[in-house]
């Protein structure tokens, strides 16, 4: 399977760039590889190319060269070339010769203008399709990188957002560029503001978020466009940017300056440029600025009418943010800790408290300690103050203790009047405040100690189990000890859940282990640290357990060897065998063995003792599968078995899913095997060709592939065991590997086994998947020329696009339109735009026309996919296919059916009009006739691409042996109980459609209650209310001319028995009474299950049950009370029921009372007093405060002994905050609401006349935090 986490390396080590060429020039594209002697392709299209007249190849060791020779029109488009596993797209674009006259436009802005802050125009080639800023706006992207510019070998970003300045109004962007060439999925990028403020909740009227993606370059561009700013948006914005295993971020400022006092000075009027070529952009569409404004007269001129106030605009002084923070009063720190940046504001304060005293002249200082320094983890940091007087002694104290001399690690160094400490291999414990004192004064400092980021060296990785297994994550991080964070869907996972999760740290390696998963575990797991992020997904499903293959019945002779066999879908899995329901124990001659998914009974020398039932029953599962072992007396030699090749996939119905891959990733197929002998593997895959007729149409022409194209169908044997595509066979298994995979690597492979016994087939769908493609839709604009030309003949028309909720309107054509239509290309299907047009002459362009109504291209939909041939007659034919997977905004109109003879090119519909079914069946088609059948998908766009059945389909039916294909349950007794239904489906096969005849006891079935329903595939006996009379012999025949198949089936219809017969009292003796009766007449048409005997007394007549399911026809009934009198009763039971009525004694039978004086015994009066004793002792609890809790214990005594409570040794019985209860020895102390003076030592004391007994505890009040 693909190994999504890697990034395959590539083979070149300079690839070729897109290039833009005049038509009748060459074109020359070079790529150097790693190592000389690599095979290199070159392919356009998807299409090799060779050398020829056309094309040069040159190869001078790693140097690989393409020439295009006489560019023309034709030869625009895509090309590729290849090298091992590595492949590279590149461009080629043909111009015309004669070009245009250029078009002067403005230069772009430098990145630090000299004028007022935030009055810069963006360059042409940053705005792109957007639509150009407005005047007082400005781009924060500047110097945009190539797009081959390398990758950030820091983290994601290739261009990061820089600081911005505009005026109050303006627009400003800010541009972050990610590299996208290592990701499977586009990053995940988040705007803030400060450091909570997430920017995404605030897209409006003036905050938009835009991104898009550069496929050549591979580059996502993400901009934040701000509109109108106020000076409220001035502060810190942070750019975050995450991926499945990376993360990094990027900090930056914007500014907004107030506006520029201009007095009655029209800047617009005085710097607007009077004429602009025929081709310049337009900056405003407005009515009254009908120029474009000159921006560098603008900067030149803007000092002309500054105001004094604004100077400080032009070149902002840096500020010292702690002294204007001292200078501040409290209530204004929060405000400038946002507008500076400063997001650490505990940290601020910290540091700010310790620089409000205020500042005495120092005599014995000249030049004190700075207020903190920062150093990086590892590095060393000098502290250096200098002294009045040289000779001063100086003591260095870290967090107010004094710093001895130890080591290496601390440095004292003393230049006449100055003084160092330094600290080489700065640590975290480093971080600290530290103070230099001379005599009575000291100067202090504080030292930050930054750690550098802990980056994740060896990801997560996703994981797939079943409920019940054992789930362990790992990670492996850059640093050992470093602190991580687990989190599952987002949510930390905290110590407090350590009986369900447990974490393992074993250096720089971490692991989450979950013992026992279960459903509700399945999410995205993560272990986040402070460089990134790791995240894998947990996937859990149920067991589900299926039977690939079930045991057989035996019958094997005497010393035979017999073996039962079964294969299930895991191969974990372990089970018990049975026999007639009891544990089998393997012994010298009974053996059990259990291989993968196969278990096997054997049992060597069968005897008559082994003939019964014997059972496989898997553990945890509810299944249990079973067969029966017939021991024959004849002698049968033994033939050792041979086992036919099998291919073992996962799926149900032997019918896989389609597999999945990303385009570049690796394709593995693992498929296991069996057999015996060892079978021979042979991959395929099916190839699908059009050839062309020589008459090839015009490249515009729409292409029919029934008027042109010649189907033929073919599969390519796959038998290399090295190179990109290989196949790799062992003995029980076969694997198929893809490295690299490519679009034209998708399609149906084919794995056959074979061996002498028999084969096995399974077709596997491929799909490579690749980063979308910008759609090739188009469509035609027309125009009308203007009523009016300005008094200069129009030289050509400019044309512009929008979607229809976007304000950005994109230029299509750099070159004037000559022509009143133009034919706009790639446009995204399924989204609506508007177009307009520019009329220019050599003054310049006209106000745009309004804008055209709004209209969405379509296209067609895709080929419907599994065309298959359900059924076939001599007349019609039965054709079955999916939905196309692409249907696209068009929706679906329905679908066209067509056939062609044989090696014809005239395509027949099948039907009139379209069909919405899947599924059609051809009627009227020549007996005989072999035909190709295609189905095409049709929407407002028109027809889609066809898809053809793979091999002519022969018109005729064919003849098929009829076949009873009779149920196993059907195979014994049928039971059914009067009045309920009965309904026999049997399925059957042959063709033509067979004959169907139902006889009971080899007479036709008579009589309306018994009816038969046939269909083409099975045949069903139905009885509504089924009698007794029902019960009998069926037999059911198919037959077809002279061919036939018989199957019989015995019903038996079952009903409750009749009570028994003659009851009566045979003896009565003592306390005990003798019945017996005979069976009853009618045994309900099944086996008696045995009688229920009951008994009642004379006086109450309330019926007991004495015995059930008593076999025999005589019982004694015992224990009967004297002096009463009873009467019994007997029903009949079988598996329908107990018999409607009972057989009763007539009269009742008495018990005498016999002559016995009775005795009271004399027993000797016990003394049952005791001393109290604890049978539950007090436990020690810790509570949260606030919340009642209950002390509880148990006590016994007798007599009842008196309790006292006592809370370190003072009793409570006073107190009304507690409360004591005592129930049937439960002694219970209640603590209302209690608060950590409630804690401490508890004593519950039991007093009673025989002695005392005490317990006690401990109790911890907890504040919760």
């Amino acid at each position: 399977m693909p190994e999504p986490g890697k990034k395959p390396v590539s083979a070149f080590s300079k690839k070729p760039r897109s290039v833009e060429v005049a038509a009748g020039s060459p074109a020359v594209f070079e790529v150097e590889t790693e190592r000389a002697g690599v095979k290199v392709r070159w392919q356009r299209g998807g299409s090799d190319i060779g050398a020829s007249s056309k094309y040069g190849l040159a190869t001078e060791g790693t140097r690989h060269t393409l020439t295009v020779r006489e560019v023309g029109p034709a030869d625009q488009g895509s090309y590729a070339v290849i090298a091992g596993s590595s492949k590279v797209k590149f461009d080629l674009k043909v111009t015309e010769a004669e070009k245009a006259e250029p078009v002067l436009a403005p230069a772009p802005a430098p990145a630090e203008a000299t004028g007022t802050p935030g009055e810069t125009l963006a360059p042409a080639a940053e705005l792109g399709e957007s639509a150009p800023s407005p005047e007082g706006s400005s781009s924060a992207a500047r110097n945009d990188p190539t797009p081959g510019a390398p990758d950030d070998p820091i983290g994601l970003f290739v261009m990061r957002p820089q600081d911005g300045e505009v005026t109050v109004g303006g627009s400003i962007t800010f541009s972050a560029r990610v590299a996208g060439a290592s990701l499977l999925k586009p990053p995940v990028v988040k705007w803030f503001k400060g450091k909570w403020v997430d920017l995404s909740s605030k897209v409006g009227q003036h905050l938009q978020l835009h991104d898009s993606y550069d496929r050549a370059s591979k580059v996502y561009l993400f901009e934040l466009h701000i509109t109108d700013a106020q000076p409220a948006f001035t502060g810190g914005y942070r750019c975050e940017v995450s991926t499945k295993d990376k993360f990094d971020c990027s900090n930056f400022n914007l500014t907004v300056h107030e506006a520029v006092g201009t007095g009655d000075l029209d800047l617009l009027s005085s710097f607007r440029r009077t004429s602009l070529a025929g081709g310049g952009r337009r900056i405003s569409d407005s009515h009254e600025d009908a120029g474009i404004l000159d921006f560098s007269s603008l900067l030149k001129k803007s000092s002309s009418f500054r105001t004094p106030r604004d100077s400080k605009l032009e070149a902002p002084a840096e500020e010292d943010v702690w002294e204007i923070l001292r200078q501040a009063p409290p209530s204004e720190y929060e405000r400038i800790a946002f507008q500076y940046g400063v997001t650490d504001l505990r940290g601020m304060l910290k540091r700010l408290k310790g620089m409000r005293r205020d500042e005495k002249k120092s005599t014995a200082f000249q030049k004190k300690l700075e207020p903190a320094y920062q150093v990086s983890k590892g590095h060393k940091i000098r502290l250096t103050v200098e002294l009045a007087d040289p000779d001063a002694e100086v003591k260095w104290l870290k967090n107010g203790q004094e710093i001895q001399m130890s080591g290496s690690r601390y440095i004292f160094e003393s230049i006449g009047a100055k003084r160092t400490l330094t600290i080489s291999q700065c640590s975290l414990a480093d971080d600290a405040a530290y103070q230099c004192v001379v005599g009575g004064e000291k100067c202090s400092t504080e030292l930050f100690v930054k750690e550098p980021p802990v980056l994740i060296t060896r990801p997560l990785e996703d994981q797939l189990v079943m409920v019940g297994q054992r789930v362990e994550f790992e990670c492996e991080v850059s640093e050992e000890g470093a602190q991580v964070k687990w989190l599952k869907d987002g949510v930390e996972l905290t110590r407090e859940e350590t009986f369900k999760y447990r974490f393992k740290k074993d250096g720089r390696r971490h692991r989450l282990i979950i013992n026992e998963a279960t459903l509700e575990d399945m999410g995205h797991y993560a272990l986040r640290t402070s460089g990134g992020q790791a995240l894998a997904e947990l996937i859990v499903q149920e067991k589900k357990l299926e039977v690939y293959q079930s045991i057989a019945d035996l019958t094997v002779g005497a010393k035979d060897q017999a073996v039962f066999k079964c294969e299930v879908s895991d191969e974990n899995v372990r089970g018990v065998w049975l026999k007639n329901g009891k544990e089998l124990v393997p012994d010298s001659r009974i053996k059990v063995s259990h291989i993968g998914r196969v278990h096997k009974l054997t049992i060597d020398d069968v005897t008559p003792a082994d003939e019964a039932d014997y059972s496989f029953v898997p553990e945890g599962f509810a299944c249990n599968l079973s067969a029966k072992l017939h021991f024959m007396e004849v002698k049968i030699d033994f033939v050792p078995r041979q086992e036919p090749p099998k291919i073992h996939l996962d799926c149900p119905g032997r019918i896989p899913d389609t597999i999945v891959v990303v385009a570049g990733n690796k394709l593995r197929l693992d498929v296991p095997i069996s057999g015996d002998p060892a079978p021979t593997v042979i991959w395929q895959k099916a190839i699908t060709q059009g050839n062309k007729s020589p008459a090839r149409p015009a490249p515009d022409a729409p292409e029919d592939a029934g008027d042109s194209d010649e189907w033929v169908f073919d599969k390519k044997l796959l038998c290399e065991t090295e190179g990109r595509v290989r196949v790799e066979t062992t003995k029980d298994r076969s694997i198929f590997t893809v490295e690299g995979a490519e679009k034209e690597d998708e399609g149906v492979y084919t794995v056959t086994v074979k061996n002498p016994v028999g084969e096995d087939r399974v077709n596997l769908t491929v799909k490579v998947i690749d980063v979308p493609n910008a759609g090739e839709d188009s469509c035609t604009v027309q125009w009308e020329p203007p009523a009016y030309d300005g008094g200069q003949p129009v030289l050509g028309y400019i044309l512009e696009r929008k979607k229809k909720k976007s304000y950005r309107w994109m230029r299509l054509n750099f070159d004037l339109i000559q022509e009143l239509s133009h034919e706009a290309r790639r446009m995204i299907e399924g989204v609506v735009y508007e177009m307009r047009v520019y009329a220019v002459n050599a003054i310049g362009m006209s106000r745009p026309s309004p804008a055209s109504q709004p209209f969405m291209p379509i296209g067609p939909p895709s080929e419907p996919t599994h065309l298959a041939v359900e059924d076939v007659s001599d007349t019609t034919v039965s054709l079955k296919w999916r939905p196309p997977e692409r249907v696209g905004a068009g929706g679906l109109d329905g679908y066209s059916v067509e056939y062609c003879p044989e090696g014809g090119s005239e395509w027949v519909a099948a039907l009139r009009g379209l069909t919405e079914h899947t599924s059609i069946l051809v009627k009227d088609l020549p007996t005989g006739a072999r035909l190709l059948f295609r189905v095409r998908a049709h929407n407002m766009a028109g027809p889609g691409a066809p898809v053809t059945t793979t091999e002519p389909v022969t018109v005729q039916e064919i003849l098929q042996r009829p076949r009873l294909q009779l149920p196993r349950h059907l195979r014994q007794t049928i039971q059914k109980k009067v009045r309920e239904p009965v309904n026999l489906l049997i399925p059957f096969q042959g063709k033509p459609r067979p004959q169907v005849t139902w006889t009971k006891e080899g007479q036709p079935l008579a009589g309306e209650e018994v009816s038969v329903r046939n269909s083409p595939t099975d045949t069903i006996l139905f009885i509504r209310a089924a009698r007794r009379a029902h019960s009998g012999t069926y037999q059911v025949m198919v037959r077809i001319e002279n061919m036939e198949d018989k199957a019989t089936l015995v019903l038996q219809v079952v009903d409750k028995p009749s009570p028994p017969q003659d009851l009566r009292v045979t003896e009565a003796w003592g306390l005990n009474v003798a019945l017996e009766w005979k069976p009853p007449q009618d045994d309900g048409n099944t086996e008696l299950w045995g009688y229920t005997v009951q008994k009642a007394d004379k006086k109450t007549m309330e019926w007991f049950t004495v015995l059930e399911h008593y076999r025999r026809t005589h019982c004694v009934v015992p224990e009967l009370i004297i002096g009463n009198g009873y009467y019994f009763r007997v029903f009949s039971q079988n598996m329908v029921g107990s018999s409607d009525t009972a057989a009763t004694t007539k009269e009742p039978v008495f018990i005498p009372r016999p002559g016995i004086t009775y005795e009271p015994p004399d027993y000797k009066a016990l003394d049952f007093s005791e001393a109290p004793s604890f049978t539950q002792p007090l436990v020690n609890r810790s509570v949260i405060a606030g919340y009642t809790t209950m002390l509880c214990c148990a006590v016994r005594g007798s007599p009842k002994p008196k309790i006292s409570w006592f809370k370190n040794g003072l009793d409570l019985g006073e107190d009304a905050r507690f409360r004591m209860f005592s129930k049937q020895g439960v002694l219970t102390l209640e603590i209302r609401k209690p608060c950590p003076f409630d804690g401490g030592i508890y004593v519950c004391r039991a007093t009673n006349l025989q002695g005392e007994a005490q317990c006690e505890c401990r109790l911890e009040v907890r504040v919760p935090q």
